[in-house]
C-alpha cells in the first residue's frame, strides 16, 4: 500500500472513497464543513436528526459524489478534550477497518486537522493496521488493504507530517508483523519456523540474531525452559537479536518475550475452550520481534537486546510432570505444581541471561497468567515491577501511546511467601486461586537480581476473541507502539 501526504482540498482529491472527521461537540472541521457545503448541508442535517453525533468510532456512510469519490464516510472522533494519541490510532483504524471491507484502489483519509506530529504517527499506524485482519488463510478475504492511501493533515507542514506520516507506516508494518505472527497457526509457526522469521526480520534491518538450538541450550544450562520443551516433538529455541544504535559499550534496554508457539497445558491438559486460541501464547515473543523492526527503521539511538525462549507446551511421552524438580539456569530450583504454569519457567533462564549480560533495564513481555485478565479484563495489561522509577517509565510510555496498563502490587511480605516450596527453592504457582498474576511475577522476580525489571501480562489485550471498531478479531499488535515510545525516551 502506497502512502502519501496531500494538501488538495477535500472536494479536488482523487479518491474512491474520502473519510472525514466530525468531534462530538464544537462546528465542523474544515474538511467536514467543505463536503457539508457540497452535499447542500447533509452533515448538519444529520446532527440535527441525531442520525449522526459524532461520538468515538461512530461511522455514517454517505453514497454520494464528492468530487472523484463515490462515497464519504464520516467519522466520530469523540469529545474534542478528550482525544489524544491513542484516540488518534483507534479512530483512523476504525475508519481504515470500514472502507478495507472492500477493494478500492484509492482512498483519503481526512481526519487530521493540525494534528500534533505523534498523533498523525499514531493515526496513519491505526490507517495501516485497519486494513489488515486475522483472515490470512481465507479465499475471499475480510479486509483489502488499499492500493494508495493519501493522508491530508490540514495544515502545510510537509517536512514534519512527512515524517510523521513516514514514522506511522513503520510502526503500522511492525504492529502487522507481530499479528500475522501471532495469528499463524501452530503447525506453521513453532520454534523453528518463529526462529526463522525473526531471523529473516533481522537480516533486512541490519539487526545482529544469534538462534541456539537445542544442544547450546543444554550446553548453557536452560533447563527450566528445556523442561517446558520436553513434550514435544518440536524442538526449542532461543532467539537473540541485538541493535546497535548507540556507541559499543553503553547501556543495554532488554525487552524479553515469551514465545510458546503453542500451549496445551502439558500435562496440566486444557479444556478444548480453553485451547483453541493458545496459537496467541507466543504473542510476548511477536511483540518484540515487530518492535525491534520497528526500533531499528526508525533508526533510535539505543542498544537494545531482544530475547526470546521459544516453545512447545506439549503432552508427549517424556513431558514434565507434577513434582519434577527443575534447575533454573542461575542454578535455583523450582518445584512444578502445575505443567500450564510454563511461561514463567521459560522466561526465568532468558531473564538469568539478560543479567548475567549485565543490561542496564529490562522488560518483559508475556501472555502469562489467566488471573491477570480476570482482575483487569480483557483490554488492559498488569505491570509489575522490582524498580518504581522503571515501572514509571513503562506506564508513562504506555499511555503515551494509548495502550491501557495498570501497575499490580507486589508487596514481599504477602506474597514472597506465597511460592515457596518444601523440596525447592521455589514451586511455580502460588498457594491456592488468588493473587495469581502477581505470584507468576513473584517467580520472575528471584532471576533478575537488582538488575530494573518491569513485567508486562499481556493476556488480555495480546488476543481478542471478538472485534473492536478498530480491530478485527485476533491478534491486537498492543504494545510494540509502546516498546518503541520506552526506547524513544531512554533514559539509562
Amino acid at each position: 500500500m502506497q502512502i502519501h501526504h496531500i494538501h488538495s482540498r477535500v472536494t479536488e482529491t482523487e479518491a474512491d472513497a474520502i473519510a472525514v472527521g466530525v468531534f462530538e461537540d464544537g462546528p465542523l472541521g474544515e474538511a467536514a464543513a467543505a463536503v457539508d457545503g457540497a452535499l447542500g448541508g447533509a452533515i448538519r442535517n444529520l446532527q440535527e436528526r441525531k442520525e449522526f453525533t459524532g461520538r468515538c468510532y461512530e461511522m455514517a456512510p454517505l453514497l454520494v459524489s464528492v468530487g472523484r469519490a463515490r462515497q464519504v464516510l464520516l467519522v466520530g472522533l469523540g469529545k474534542r478534550d478528550k482525544f489524544d494519541a491513542g484516540s488518534a490510532f483507534r479512530t483512523a483504524s476504525a475508519a481504515a477497518r470500514h472502507l478495507a471491507g472492500k477493494p478500492r484502489a484509492a482512498v483519503a483519509l481526512f481526519l487530521d486537522e493540525g494534528w500534533p506530529a505523534e498523533w498523525t504517527e499514531n493515526g496513519v499506524c491505526g490507517a495501516i493496521t485497519g486494513c489488515e485482519g486475522q483472515d490470512l488463510y481465507r479465499a475471499e478475504k475480510s479486509r483489502h488493504p488499499f492500493g494508495t492511501l493519501a493522508w491530508s493533515s490540514g495544515d502545510n507542514e510537509t517536512i514534519v507530517k512527512g515524517e510523521a506520516i513516514a514514522k506511522g507506516r513503520i510502526l503500522g508494518d511492525a504492529m502487522n508483523l507481530t499479528r500475522r505472527l501471532v495469528n499463524e497457526p501452530a503447525d506453521e509457526i513453532y520454534p523453528e519456523t518463529l526462529a526463522e522469521r525473526a531471523a529473516e526480520m533481522a537480516g533486512r534491518n541490519g539487526i545482529e540474531v544469534d538462534i541456539w538450538d537445542q544442544p547450546r541450550l543444554e550446553a548453557e544450562r536452560c533447563g527450566a525452559l528445556l523442561a517446558v520443551a520436553k513434550g514435544s516433538s518440536r524442538p526449542p529455541r532461543i532467539v537473540v537479536l541485538r541493535y546497535h544504535g548507540a556507541a559499543k559499550g553503553a547501556p543495554t534496554l532488554a525487552i524479553v518475550g515469551k514465545g510458546v508457539t503453542f500451549d496445551s497445558g502439558g500435562l496440566s491438559l486444557k479444556t478444548p475452550e480453553g485451547m483453541f486460541t493458545m496459537k496467541c501464547d507466543k504473542a510476548g515473543a511477536s511483540t518484540m520481534v515487530g518492535a525491534m523492526q520497528a526500533i531499528a527503521q526508525l533508526k533510535l539511538p539505543i542498544n537494545v537486546l531482544g530475547i526470546a525462549g521459544l516453545v512447545e507446551n506439549m503432552t508427549g511421552p517424556a513431558a514434565m510432570k507434577l513434582g519434577d524438580v527443575l534447575r533454573a539456569r542461575n542454578g535455583k530450583t523450582i518445584e512444578v505444581h502445575n505443567t500450564d504454569a510454563e511461561g514463567r519457567l521459560v522466561l526465568a533462564d532468558l531473564l538469568s541471561l539478560v543479567v548475567e549480560w549485565k543490561v542496564a533495564k529490562i522488560v518483559d513481555l508475556a501472555t502469562l497468567t489467566g488471573a491477570c485478565v480476570v482482575a483487569l479484563g480483557t483490554e488492559v495489561a498488569g505491570v509489575m515491577t522490582n524498580n518504581q522509577p522503571w515501572c514509571d517509565a513503562v506506564t508513562a510510555a504506555a499511555r503515551r501511546q494509548g495502550e491501557p496498563i495498570w501497575q499490580l502490587p507486589m508487596y514481599p511480605e504477602i506474597y514472597d511467601e506465597l511460592i515457596k516450596s518444601e523440596v525447592a527453592d521455589m514451586k511455580n504457582v502460588g498457594d491456592g486461586r488468588w493473587g495469581g498474576a502477581i505470584t507468576a511475577a513473584k517467580l520472575l522476580e528471584q532471576f533478575v537480581g537488582n538488575t530494573p525489571w518491569a513485567h508486562i501480562d499481556i493476556a488480555g489485550p495480546a488476543f481478542r476473541d471478538k472485534p473492536k471498531p478498530w480491530s478485527d478479531a485476533g491478534a491486537s499488535g498492543q504494545f510494540v507502539r509502546t516498546l518503541v515510545q520506552l526506547a524513544r525516551d531512554w533514559q539509562p
